[in-house]
């Protein structure tokens, strides 16, 4: 990596998913890894942006994985991959932005937490519900997006200020200033006011009803503690519950195929199996080619019924379906309430959760 003097040209490589790449949709998500010279896609924008913040950069190269490539062979890409974007000797990595993309926001953050041991500044963008932003955001610098690709732009400037600083040597302020996610560093800084003034002065707010910000957040672990085994199958009834969106033909309840705002609950009375005439997949954030093919590879009604007659179990007479593609964490969490409640009052004691 070359110096930081604000006088010379900055060198940075762009890294794309499949989409932004210009190779296609999820039909394309498992493309292998491949550079085109130059900047691609967003990347035209980001160089437009960085030379609008009086930065002289050149986006020397734009590296494309497919998302799905990348998961599923994420040590071997990055063995691939890290070579390469080092040969370039870039003064910047900038990754994504990913937004809610899942596997995108794996990737983003994969790649820019491999360069770190090689001292190559790297900074990438998701909304909030990423699992990228769990994963990464205490070893990335991650800024906070809009969960869809219409917040390009703002997502965009935002990694760009925060890039030109990385660029130049300055001093990264608090997260909350830089529009970044929190990675859990404190620094200790001198304030004008002491701490029992700050606090007497939040207490008042806190009760006259006004907005306040603690100094102090606590951080919140959404972790849900498993339940025992079930010792005995035989005599209890099991209920299937997917994510993977197999619905019936025809999407009957127009669940989203992706940030779903609903789910729906179909019968299984008489299904010994599912097939490409009586369901499909709504699902819009994967290849649904061979789950439309063989609609038990998401949701085995064939395996289900085969161990009900092997174990004893009751296979619960309907199934309810979702897509996760994209859906907030307040809707997963409102389906999993109604879902559970509608469960229990039919005697249901396990449920297989399948998902993509």
């Amino acid at each position: 990596m070359g110096d930081a003097s604000p006088n010379r040209k900055y060198r940075i490589v762009h890294y794309v998913n499949q989409f932004f790449g210009g190779v296609g949709g999820e039909e394309k998500a498992d493309c292998e890894p491949f550079t085109i010279q130059g900047p691609q896609g967003p990347g035209r924008l980001l160089e437009k942006l960085f030379r609008e913040g009086n930065a002289d950069v050149e986006i020397v190269a734009t590296v494309v994985c497919g998302d799905s490539y990348f998961v599923e062979h994420q040590e071997n890409v990055l063995r691939e991959l890290i070579p390469v974007i080092r040969g370039y000797r870039p003064d910047l990595v900038v990754a994504g932005p990913a937004f809610n993309a899942g596997r995108y926001g794996m990737a983003c953050g994969g790649i820019c937490s491999s360069l770190q041991p090689l001292g190559i500044p790297a900074i990438t963008a998701m909304y909030k519900e990423n699992p990228g932003v769990d994963q990464f955001r205490k070893t990335v610098l991650i800024v906070e997006s809009a969960n869809i690709v219409s917040g390009m732009e703002e997502a965009a400037r935002k990694m760009v200020r925060l890039g030109i600083k990385l660029l130049r040597g300055e001093e990264i302020e608090f997260p909350k200033a830089e529009g970044c996610f929190e990675q859990g560093i404190r620094k200790n800084y001198f304030h004008a006011e002491p701490a029992y003034g700050r606090a007497i002065a939040m207490l008042l707010r806190k009760i006259d009803g006004d907005p306040f910000e603690t100094e102090y957040p606590i951080p919140f672990f959404d972790r849900v503690e498993p339940q025992p085994a079930i010792a005995d199958l035989n005599g209890i009834t099991i209920a299937l519950v997917t994510s993977g969106g197999i619905v019936p033909t025809g999407n009957p309840d127009h669940i989203e195929s992706s940030s779903a705002s609903k789910y729906g609950k179909y019968s299984l009375e008489g299904l010994e199996t599912l097939d490409a005439r009586s369901h499909q997949s709504a699902h819009g954030g994967y290849d649904n080619t061979y789950a439309n093919d063989d609609p038990n590879r998401v949701l085995p009604i064939d395996v289900m019924r085969d161990l009900e007659k092997e174990l004893g179990f009751k296979q619960h007479p309907w199934y309810y379906a979702t897509v996760g593609n994209g859906t907030s964490v307040d809707n997963a969490q409102k389906f999993a309430k109604e879902i559970a409640v509608e469960l229990i009052r039919d005697g249901v004691q396990a449920v297989i959760l399948t998902s993509t």
